[in-house]
């Protein structure tokens, strides 16, 4: 028989989901179902946190546990904060996939994203942060300041863009 179940204990789950969607419940049941909550109903409460602001995009939701009550909240990955930043249209992934994103962002949005993924971040300084969002930029497929993000990461490391340690 497994363990009794303590009801103070808080519980931490991660789960990706489609912002302002409804997940299927049987891809939330094996993470949910022993914790004796209802996949239907978290589902439900994930699509009804991420529908204003990560409409259409996957993102990271953590959902804290405690005493069978969840509290849903986003954890926005750099890739989904980039394809936010572009101000696309919300779409729907069934219609159209696999659009791309060649829209441009600035150097100041970078930066703010970066202040975001700093604590997440596995690098030393803050430009180091900002060249890893850059990165993200170039697999996301946007150009920043209407440059390659490639070309921007090189006058980082070369001194011609300055970024200030924050």
């Amino acid at each position: 028989m497994p363990p009794k179940f303590d009801p103070n204990e808080v519980l931490e789950v991660f789960v990706r989901a489609t912002g302002g969607e409804v997940g299927a419940a049987s891809s939330l049941a094996p993470k949910i179902g022993p914790l004796g909550l209802s996949p239907k109903k978290i589902g439900e409460d994930i699509a009804k946190q991420t529908a204003k602001e990560w409409k259409g995009l996957r993102v990271t939701v953590k959902l804290t546990v405690q005493n069978r009550q969840a509290k849903v909240s986003v954890v926005p990955s750099a890739g989904s904060l980039v394809i936010r930043a572009l101000k696309e249209p919300p779409r729907d992934r069934k219609k159209n996939p696999n659009v791309p994103h060649d829209g441009n962002i600035s150097l100041e949005d970078v930066k703010e994203i970066a202040r975001i993924m700093r604590d997440r971040s596995c690098a030393a300084t803050f430009s180091g942060t900002c060249k890893e969002i850059l990165g993200t930029c170039v697999s996301v497929g946007c150009t920043v300041d209407k440059q390659d993000p490639r070309e921007i990461q090189e006058q980082i490391d070369s001194g011609d863009i300055v970024i200030a340690d924050e």
